[in-house]
């Protein structure tokens, strides 16, 4: 079953708080993004978070799970909880906090597809 455009929608609309959030297609789900850092993903409308000290000890109790099976578990967060949109902020913001600034890409060479 694949995410519904209205779930990316409303977790987009609710996380305003949390800085720049986008969610971009990847592999038929969505990779969750904070300020250009990917926190998490959205697989079969399930919000799955990257787990850090600080986020984790925002969403206690949660539990952990993989977004996709071979993946690492991560934080999975409860529908019910994405209502309260300052929470899911803060969750959002912590996480990103602690994770590291992306690796800028190395240009792909002149003339190659």
């Amino acid at each position: 079953m694949a995410t519904q455009q209205r779930t990316i929608d409303f977790l987009l609309g609710q996380a305003t708080r949390a800085g720049v959030v986008a969610a971009k297609p990847m592999f038929g789900e969505y990779g969750v993004y904070v300020d250009g850092k990917m926190i998490g993903s959205v697989c079969d409308d399930q919000l799955f978070v990257k787990p850090t000290v600080s986020g984790r000890a925002h969403a206690e109790p949660v539990s952990d799970s993989p977004p996709y099976p071979g993946a690492k578990p991560q934080m999975l967060i409860a529908a019910d909880r994405w209502d309260d949109a300052e929470w899911l902020s803060e969750l959002l913001r912590l996480t990103a906090a602690e994770l590291p600034t992306p690796k800028p890409r190395k240009p792909k060479p002149v003339g190659s597809t």
